[in-house]
């Protein structure tokens, strides 16, 4: 299991937010994206394993009459403002997805979060402008993970994700997810914005990252560097435990090996034939040893980005 906890946004100067967690989700891209340089240099002045993620330009997802769309920094004409969002099946729409591409490229992300406002509902219309646009749009490899607000069904979340390949991004207080394997958690605070997470809470969400292969953590509160601290104390915590458990788990299977192993060499000193090779069970014994700590060791590096 890996779990990789960030902020949405820079909390803090990125040379200070980039020596405490792996993983940011950037929000800019969201309401107007930079000039491409301005990525760019984004990308220069992290470590090469720091890693982005971002949030797909509004003007793919959520209409105009959004208040979001106050930040928008070119104006949007009149006339042509039923164009736009909706995940509409238009030029406007798929232009904006190329400079959403064109970001993820410059800050090498992986994944690329889709969040949609309530507004948007499980109408035929959206379901079909969903299909289309995540059918026909390029990928270059990217990771698309869909935040579905509002009053979609389960069923109809999990058919459309497993179709379009996408992943199920959630607030775990608010649904979990109905994809499986790797999670992308967004807490927006229990209460809203202001709420500040309780340790209770922090052992409630790492309980549901276990369920998972690889998790995304991204606080979006207003302590989230707080909580995102405390959310990887609380991690380290648990890859220290589970590491003694392990631990204790080899040494009992060692004295069980090598008891028996120094036995069988003992007698196998007076059993060698002219080859010279030690008893055969010595061998097998010393393999499911290894195996042992070989898988031990895989889950160590596993948690490294804990």
């Amino acid at each position: 299991m890996v779990i990789k906890v960030g902020c949405c946004g820079f909390p803090r100067r990125k040379a200070e937010y980039a020596e405490r967690f792996p993983v940011v989700e950037v929000q800019q891209t969201f309401y107007q994206p930079p000039r491409l340089s301005t990525a760019q240099r984004w990308r220069a002045e992290v470590p090469p394993a720091f890693e982005f993620t971002l949030k797909a330009w509004q003007l793919i997802t959520h209409e105009p009459r959004s208040p979001t769309y106050r930040r928008l920094k070119e104006p949007i004409p009149e006339d042509r403002k039923n164009r736009y969002g909706a995940f509409r099946p238009t030029e406007e729409v798929h232009a904006a997805w190329e400079r959403t591409r064109e970001m993820a490229e410059a800050l090498r992300a992986r994944i690329v979060l889709f969040q949609c406002p309530a507004s948007f509902t499980p109408t035929e219309e959206h379901i079909a402008n969903v299909r289309a646009f995540f059918t026909e749009v390029e990928r270059g490899g990217l990771i698309f993970a869909w935040e579905p607000r509002g009053a979609w069904p389960d069923e109809t979340v999990a058919a459309l994700c497993r179709q379009l390949d996408l992943i199920h991004a959630v607030d775990p207080f608010q649904r979990l997810p109905v994809t499986p394997h790797l999670a992308y958690f967004r807490l927006h605070g229990r209460t809203g914005y202001r709420y500040r997470y309780t340790d209770e809470d922090l052992e409630c969400l790492l309980g549901w990252c276990r369920r998972f292969d690889e998790v995304y953590c991204l606080f979006n509160n207003v302590s989230m560097w707080e909580d995102g601290l405390r959310m990887r104390e609380a991690c380290q915590r648990h890859r220290d435990r589970a590491g003694v458990r392990r631990c204790a788990n080899v040494g009992r299977m060692a004295a069980g090996v090598h008891g028996p192993h120094r036995t069988v060499l003992g007698r196998a000193s007076i059993r060698r034939g002219n080859s010279g090779s030690p008893h055969p069970g010595a061998a097998q014994r010393d393999g499911e040893l290894q195996v042992v700590v070989s898988r031990l060791s895989r889950w160590e590096l596993s948690g490294s980005s804990v």
